[in-house]
C-alpha cells in the first residue's frame, strides 16, 4: 500500500463534517487499501492515531494504536491497531483535565486543551461488528481528539486562552499554572 500525504491546517477537507460509510462499503477493495494507507501513514509518521480526514478522505473512519510505555505523558498502557468506522463519543461523568496535544495535521504546535476525561465509545469495526470501549484518562483524550476529526474540529479549536498554544521546542518552557 502507501503512505499518504497528511494534509494541513488550513485544507478545506479538514473543516467538513465526514461522511458515514454504509456497512456494504466496509468489505471493498478502496475501504480496505484505505485503511492500510491510514495505517502506513500513521506509523510513517510516528503518531497514535490518524482520521481519514487528514489524508483528505471526508469519511467517518478512524485507527488508534498506542504503543504504551514511558511517553511524555508518563506510564502509559498499550492499544493495538483498532479502526473505527461511524464512531460515535458519550461524555460520562467525571472531571476534566488538561494535556499538551499535538496533531500530524498541525505540525510543530502544541496546545493545552482541556476535555472530559471519561468516556464511552461506540463504532463498528472493519466486519461490521459493534465496538464498545469505556475509556478514561489520557485515552479519553486520544479518541476525542481523533474523532473530532470526523466533525471537521481541529484541537486549536478548543483552546480556551490563544497563550496555550507554543511550538513544540517552547514546551518545556509553558507553564500551565500560569493560566
Amino acid at each position: 500500500m502507501a503512505v499518504r500525504e497528511i494534509i494541513r491546517m488550513g485544507h478545506p477537507t479538514l473543516r467538513q463534517v465526514a461522511r458515514p460509510l454504509e456497512l456494504a462499503e466496509l468489505s471493498s477493495p478502496r475501504i480496505a487499501e484505505l485503511v492500510q494507507d491510514m495505517v502506513d501513514t500513521l506509523r510513517q509518521a510516528g503518531g497514535i492515531g490518524l482520521a481519514a480526514p487528514q489524508i483528505n478522505e471526508p469519511l467517518r473512519l478512524a485507527i488508534i494504536e498506542i504503543p504504551g510505555g514511558a511517553s511524555r505523558y508518563g506510564e502509559t498502557p498499550s492499544m493495538p491497531l483498532t479502526v473505527f468506522v461511524n464512531p460515535e463519543i458519550e461524555l460520562l461523568e467525571g472531571d476534566s483535565a488538561g494535556y499538551w496535544e499535538g496533531c500530524l495535521s498541525v505540525p510543530g504546535l502544541r496546545g493545552f486543551i482541556e476535555r472530559p476525561q471519561h468516556i464511552r465509545v461506540r463504532a463498528l469495526d472493519m466486519n461490521g461488528a459493534p465496538i464498545e470501549l469505556e475509556l478514561h484518562g489520557l485515552f479519553a483524550t486520544v479518541f476525542q481528539h481523533e474523532f473530532d476529526h470526523l466533525d471537521g474540529t481541529l484541537y486549536v479549536d478548543r483552546l480556551k486562552d490563544s497563550r496555550l498554544l507554543v511550538f513544540e521546542d517552547m514546551l518545556h518552557t509553558a507553564l500551565v499554572d500560569d493560566f
